[in-house]
């Protein structure tokens, strides 16, 4: 079946564009950009797009709505502040009346409700939405300093969920029996954006001064990385340097891993990510095998790819399932066999390109543009009366495991299969 039939008519096209969409978010927009930067981007172009952040503790005796207007996008980010001596029921009842300012002050009519965390169901479930979306990027409820009753709040929002995504395949096969409309997206890429790194791109100066080989890695810098790992690899190959870009998070300055061939830059805009790349070897992907990777499914991955470097990772689920026979993907379980694996990349990278032609094959499947009008028709599908397609998911998990270019083809039968 074949959505985008059943959705197309000029008064349904003319009555979505009025729709508006609020996305609640636990990341703050200008913080990284992830899938929803690139997802509600897309959205904003068709119709309002509100970016409701978490709360922001105030002095101020009253709680209020900050907007927050960004250039170069029509996204406006919402923050509402809080006063900070005012308990849980207190702040909750806030936060919902601050939520129905909102939309009355922008003539919001039941919206559509896009839901990166279950903590902000709580608040928001009141609210007569055209359409309620969860898309679970991550087992939240695994992370440091989680709400205490995540895995309840994910039950509430599930029970009310239209459609449920996973960001990967693993987090759909333990999430798959709580939803009869759950579907599996592992992140898109932009190829375009990275593939500009295979270009004579002038590396940053910060970067530039650092001797090589360079092997680096970015991303938020938190407890999802093995540490102890990269502090063991970096003594084991004094030759080469490790350069960690991005923001520290829930870790405590001293205890990052010291070296003289460890370089942490610092959060570095998504524009300039290229640049970096350009310098470095081989990328890498150290993370830790805890309760906080068990389903994670990492977008740089393939944007490491796109940008033709190497990758050594440890054996994450869906790395191993999605990219383990790639050619140029190299997976390493303790610090002594990354080591090796990152000897076996730089090799890799000595050679010729002709390992990157079956990569750039792959990722034309993985855009953006095609993930996005994959999640867009099942969502449109649930605006209109819940008719979306149904596979059983006996049949679902006994596909093969997904190919990124399984998006390429543009209908919801091939999401549906994922």
């Amino acid at each position: 079946m074949n959505l985008s039939s059943s959705i197309s008519s000029p008064l349904h096209i003319a009555a979505e564009r009025k729709t508006p969409l609020i996305c609640f978010s636990h990341l703050r927009w200008d913080f990284v950009l992830q899938r929803p930067q690139h997802l509600m981007e897309r959205f904003a172009r068709e119709r309002a797009v509100f970016f409701f952040e978490e709360y922001i503790p105030t002095d101020h005796h009253l709680a209020y709505l900050e907007i927050h207007p960004f250039e170069g996008t029509t996204v406006k980010s919402v923050r509402p502040r809080v006063p900070h001596w005012w308990g849980e029921a207190e702040r909750e009842r806030a936060l919902a009346r601050l939520l129905d300012d909102l939309l009355a002050m922008y003539g919001a009519a039941r919206p559509i409700l896009w839901f990166y965390t279950p903590s902000m169901f709580s608040f928001a479930g009141h609210v007569d939405a055209s359409a309620v979306v969860y898309d679970c990027m991550d087992e939240l409820a695994n992370f440091k300093f989680a709400p205490q009753h995540m895995r309840e709040m994910e039950a509430a929002l599930m029970a009310r969920a239209d459609v449920v995504f996973t960001g990967g395949y693993s987090l759909y096969e333990a999430k798959c029996h709580q939803h009869d409309n759950i579907h599996p997206f592992p992140s898109g890429v932009d190829v375009a954006h990275f593939h500009s790194t295979r270009k004579n791109r002038q590396e940053p100066a910060e970067q530039l001064s650092i001797a090589g080989p360079k092997l680096g890695y970015y991303g938020v810098i938190d407890e999802r990385l093995d540490l102890a790992l990269l502090e063991t690899v970096a003594k084991a190959r004094p030759q080469f340097s490790f350069v960690m870009i991005g923001p520290v998070a829930k870790i405590a300055p001293e205890d990052l891993p010291k070296a003289d061939n460890i370089h942490y830059l610092g959060q570095k805009h998504y524009g300039d990510l290229p640049a970096y790349l350009s310098g470095w070897d081989v990328a890498l992907m150290p993370f830790a095998l805890n309760s906080a990777t068990q389903f994670i499914s990492p977008t740089k991955t393939p944007e490491y790819l796109a940008s033709g470097r190497p990758v050594v990772s440890t054996p994450i689920a869906d790395v191993v399932r999605h990219y383990g026979d790639v050619d140029g993907v190299f997976v390493a379980a303790d610090a002594d066999a990354f080591a090796k694996a990152c000897d076996a990349a730089m090799a890799l990278r000595d050679t010729n390109a002709d390992w990157l032609v079956p990569v750039d094959a792959m990722l034309e499947g993985a855009s953006w543009d095609k993930t996005f009008s994959a999640m867009k028709a099942l969502m449109d599908a649930a605006v209109l009366d819940n008719t979306y397609p149904t596979v059983p998911i006996s049949k679902v998990l006994a596909k093969p495991p997904i190919q990124p270019a399984a998006l390429s083809r543009g209908d919801t039968a091939a999401v549906t299969s994922l």
